[in-house]
C-alpha cells in the first residue's frame, strides 16, 4: 500500500543506512531521487547486487557538490523535495552550504533527517557499525559481527523520524530537522544485553532449557519454547525436564527431523543455519 504517495525524498547518503531508509520510504509510496558523487556509491563496489536492489525504482543523479554547477543542480532538486536524507557530518554539510539553518530558510517546507555517528555534541566524530557494536559489548573477538546491526537499526529509526517530521508538517507544525545517531540506535538494540536478559546463563542467554540451542546427531537446532504451553507440550512429548535431558533427547535425531517434529507439535524449533 502506498501510504505516502506524492512525497518526494532526496537521498544524499551512500553506503548504509541512508539508502536502506530511502528504500523503505519508497516501499511506502514515496518517490526517491538519490544523489551520488562522481565516484559513485561505495556499496556498489562492495556488493553490487545489494546496491542494485537498494536503488531499484529510484532516480540516480550524479552531482559534484564541489562544483558550482553541482550546487545549482542540487538546488533544483531541493526545490521540489519534501524530505532530505543525509549521512555526511554536519560540519561538512555546513561547509557545503547545506546546513539546516540555510536549507530551512531557502526551502521552508523541506524536512531533513541527518544520520550521524554520535549524539550532540559528538555528532562530528567518526565511527562505524563495528565500533558502535564494540563499545556496547556486542562483539565476540576474533569473530566479526554477523550483521550490520547499528546501520540497519539506524535505517529504521530514520524512517520513523522522517514520517514523524512529515506528519508534523502536515498537521501545521512546520517542517523540521532531526538527527539519528547510529551509536544510540545500536544502544537501543543492545538493551537486552544491557539489562542482563541475554547475558551468558541469564533467562534468554542459555539459562533455561526450553530456550536454548542444542547439538543434534547432525547439525544444531534452536528451541524457543518460552511460553508455558510450548514448554509443557515439549517436555511432555519428550519426557524431559533438565538441560541435560534436553541435550540427550535432541542428540538422538538430526536437525531436520527436529524442525519437522516441532512443526507437527506446534513448538518453535528450527535448524540453525
Amino acid at each position: 500500500m502506498e501510504y505516502i504517495d506524492g512525497i518526494r525524498v532526496l537521498n544524499l547518503a551512500v553506503n548504509l543506512p541512508g539508502p536502506a531508509a530511502a528504500r523503505k520510504l519508497q516501499q511506502f509510496g514515496a518517490t526517491v531521487t538519490k544523489v551520488e558523487p562522481p565516484s559513485g556509491d561505495p556499496l556498489e563496489q562492495y556488493h553490487a547486487g545489494w546496491y542494485r536492489d537498494m536503488a531499484k525504482g529510484q532516480t540516480i543523479v550524479t552531482i559534484d557538490l564541489k562544483m558550482a554547477e553541482g550546487h545549482a543542480r542540487l538546488d533544483e532538486l531541493l526545490a521540489g523535495t519534501d524530505l532530505l536524507i543525509t549521512a555526511t557530518r554536519p560540519a561538512a554539510l555546513e561547509r557545503l552550504g547545506l546546513g539546516w539553518a540555510e536549507l530551512h530558510q531557502k526551502y521552508p517546507r523541506l524536512c531533513q533527517v541527518a544520520i550521524v555517528g554520535y549524539p550532540s555534541p559528538r555528532q562530528n566524530e567518526a565511527g562505524h557499525d563495528l565500533t558502535y557494536q564494540a563499545t556496547l559489548g556486542l562483539l565476540n573477538p576474533p569473530h566479526m559481527p554477523r550483521t550490520l546491526m547499528a546501520d540497519m537499526a539506524g535505517a529504521d529509526q530514520t524512517v520513523g523520524r522522517a514520517l514523524a517530521l512529515l506528519l508534523a508538517r502536515e498537521l501545521g507544525n512546520g517542517s523540521g530537522y532531526a538527527e539519528i545517531a547510529l551509536s544510540e540506535a545500536a544502544a537501543e538494540m543492545a538493551e537486552p544485553l544491557t539489562y542482563g536478559t541475554t547475558m551468558r546463563g541469564a533467562l534468554l542467554g542459555g539459562g533455561i532449557p526450553e530456550y536454548n540451542v542444542y547439538a543434534t546427531s547432525e547439525g544444531w537446532v534452536a528451541v524457543a519454547a518460552l511460553e508455558p504451553h510450548f514448554k509443557m507440550r515439549l517436555e511432555e512429548s519428550l519426557g524431559v525436564r533438565t538441560i541435560e535431558e534436553y541435550r540427550t533427547a535432541f542428540g538422538q535425531m538430526n536437525a531436520d527431523y527436529w524442525q519437522e517434529w516441532g512443526r507437527e507439535k506446534d513448538v518453535p524449533i528450527v535448524v540453525v543455519q
